[in-house]
């Protein structure tokens, strides 16, 4: 059954961040106020004049994973399945009993295995050809979360992976929404997931002057909506939401957290990385979403935005919000205390976007010191603000012009 105005109940919240790990614990390290945990140093970035990013130190993965699954994925995948195996969890599924078939997976990333990848550049120039591994292909590409989380939770629906850089993750709920709406499954897991510890890509950011330079202190150098921001911190983690229709949640009494009602995507059509510069795109798939869940802008009570840390993207998300929204909305970006997670950034963001709505809280934008003043929109600071909402909105925004949003409703 095609169903175009359905919303999806999310019904799961699997949430593995440098905040924290689980959705309890990073919901805490983003509404906690002083700066973030989790910035650290890297040797692999040594000698970078950005030498940091943020990083989950106390995963254990080999104990979660056991030695065997760990050996066949790079770290985006372990995270994915982390994530997944408690966003599941946290549905109240025993998947020993679930409709294996009607199960659809679809997750995002922007650059998939790439320090495996890295690492056997780096074999190969040493050692020769005979010693690459024979996991690269497998290890490396996009698809390998999604695969990893259908292998693992015996997923055997629609398997799809989403890569439109930064937007990844909201993207991939977004298809996932879709092929609910379109009868293709029952039950959806998605999100995104990331980690690039990667001296050749953090070269390459740190070129193009997209990231922060604050060396003498990380744990502050992300500040979105600052007039002193200088760029973002890359960060590592999955988010991933377990999405029902609305009948299958209800025929098996499933708590539903929040629902998906309104997507839209949209393309800048102008430049590999700059966007847009009026906000012309993301106005679109913002317009679009609300319509998509016949929402009105004074309908919506909370943006998490896209907000990045750099200069232009902020200011470009910000007037646009204004024109959208006025000055009516709480907004605020998370990424402060998560890092800028790439193509995970729009999955983790969603699901606190669902703990907001069901909180009636809005975290705050984590190192805002002096706001921008050419920032038009109410931007929450230094402490979490209570508010009565029904509605919220997720944004994303990509490199090449990928823009998506996301229409999130609270659950009666």
């Amino acid at each position: 059954m095609t169903a175009r105005g359905l919303t999806a109940a999310v019904t799961g919240l699997g949430l593995v961040t440098a905040a924290g790990i689980g959705a309890d614990a990073a919901w805490h390290g983003v509404t906690r106020s002083g700066a973030a945990r989790g910035v650290r140093h890297r040797d692999e970035l040594h000698g970078l004049s950005c030498d940091f990013m943020y990083t989950i130190d106390d995963l254990d993965a080999e104990n979660r994973l056991g030695v065997p699954a760990m050996r066949m994925m790079d770290r985006f995948s372990q995270l994915a399945v982390i994530a997944a195996r408690e966003a599941v969890a946290d549905a109240g599924f025993d998947t020993a009993g679930w409709d294996t078939d009607r199960v659809a997976v679809v997750i995002g990333s922007a650059h998939g295995g790439l320090p495996f990848y890295d690492e056997q550049s780096t074999v190969l120039a040493e050692k020769g050809a005979r010693r690459v591994s024979p996991k690269l292909a497998p290890m490396t590409t996009v698809n390998s979360a999604a695969s990893s989380v259908c292998m693992d939770l015996g997923a055997r629906g629609p398997s799809l992976s989403v890569s439109t850089a930064c937007s990844s993750g909201t993207v991939a709920i977004g298809t996932a929404l879709q092929l609910l709406r379109s009868g293709a499954c029952d039950i959806a897991i998605a999100g995104g997931a990331e980690s690039v510890c990667s001296r050749l890509l953090i070269s390459s950011a740190c070129q193009m002057r997209a990231v922060s330079t604050r060396r003498d202190d990380p744990s502050t150098a992300c500040r979105p909506f600052d007039a002193d921001r200088d760029g973002f911190v890359v960060g590592e983690g999955a988010g991933l939401v377990v999405l029902e229709r609305a009948e299958h949640a209800a025929a098996r009494g499933a708590r539903v957290r929040a629902g998906i009602a309104g997507y839209g995507a949209s393309s800048d059509a102008y430049a590999a990385v700059a966007p847009d510069p009026e906000g012309a795109g993301i106005e679109r798939a913002l317009r679009t979403a609300l319509a998509d869940a016949a929402v009105a802008p004074a309908d919506v009570g909370h943006v998490n935005a896209h907000g990045t840390s750099t200069v232009m993207n902020d200011l470009i998300e910000a007037r646009m919000l204004h024109r959208v929204f006025g000055e009516g909305p709480l907004v605020t970006s998370t990424k402060a205390m998560t890092g800028h997670a790439l193509g995970a950034a729009g999955g983790i963001e969603a699901a606190l976007t669902v703990l907001a709505l069901e909180k009636q809280l809005v975290p705050p934008t984590g190192n805002l010191r002096t706001r921008d003043l050419r920032i038009p929109i109410d931007v929450v600071a230094k402490e979490a603000r209570p508010a009565a909402f029904e509605c919220a909105v997720k944004t994303s925004m990509g490199f090449g012009g990928h823009n998506a949003a996301l229409v999130l409703t609270k659950s009666s």
